[in-house]
């Protein structure tokens, strides 16, 4: 994998630089603020951005926007000291396909971006319930108001095609659980739950987690909700 750092904190750069290459990971460049990482992405074509939010002169979130537009294949990842709502939600209708947070521990990060390498758009523990609960909510309202995750393609009936393990899994994931997680709730290896989550995109047509998690919160499979 070729990755992408985008930081102002020198500090936190070479830090990830020393986390990534010793798991065997790619640090392709590095950029300081977003525009730097607009020219960074055209001219070293890395497979992930790993985008800070704050930075100067253009804020990772406008950074996302642009290079999405430019690259809509390129996958972003945001990291970042912010836990707030506003701007997780934000960087989902952005682009972004995952949300870490920087006091994660390294190996909870690196198994983040493992997970990414399988498809599975990583996020810090909680982060992806919060997702659910607002596009829940937004789809109560029925305002036509954009939810903050990409909404699921049309799976009217879908529920019937999964088997019974498969929705508690689809529970869990949308609940926010890890796989590790998962499988050690629902005591199944987490290489089976991964399985499981493959079979799931695979059945309901969706592409990726936050599609899943859109999902469940239509059918009603969110916390609380089922």
């Amino acid at each position: 994998m070729r990755v992408l750092l985008v930081d102002d904190h020198s500090l936190m750069v070479e830090g990830l630089t020393n986390l990534l290459t010793a798991h065997g990971i790619d640090v392709v460049g590095a950029a300081g603020d977003g525009l730097e990482a607009l020219a960074a992405a055209r001219r070293c074509r890395p497979d992930l951005i790993l985008m800070d939010i704050r930075m100067p002169r253009c804020d990772g979130l406008a950074a996302t926007r642009l290079i999405k537009a430019q690259m809509p294949e390129l996958r972003i990842v945001i990291l970042t000291t912010s836990a707030g709502d506003d701007d997780l939600f934000e960087a989902i209708k952005s682009g972004a396909c995952g949300y870490l947070l920087k006091s994660m521990s390294g190996r909870q990060f690196t198994e983040a971006l493992l997970g990414l390498e399988e498809g599975v758009p990583p996020f810090s523990p909680g982060l992806a319930a919060k997702i659910l609960h607002e596009f829940a909510r937004q789809a109560a309202k029925g305002d036509g108001t954009e939810a903050p995750a990409q909404a699921a393609p049309s799976a009217e009936g879908a529920g019937a095609e999964l088997t019974e393990r498969q929705i508690e899994v689809l529970k869990a994931v949308a609940a926010g659980l890890t796989y590790k997680e998962v499988g050690a709730e629902l005591a199944l290896s987490e290489r089976t739950v991964r399985y499981h989550m493959a079979e799931i995109m695979d059945r309901l047509h969706l592409e990726n987690r936050s599609q899943v998690i859109a999902y469940a919160g239509q059918m009603g499979l969110g916390p609380e909700q089922g």
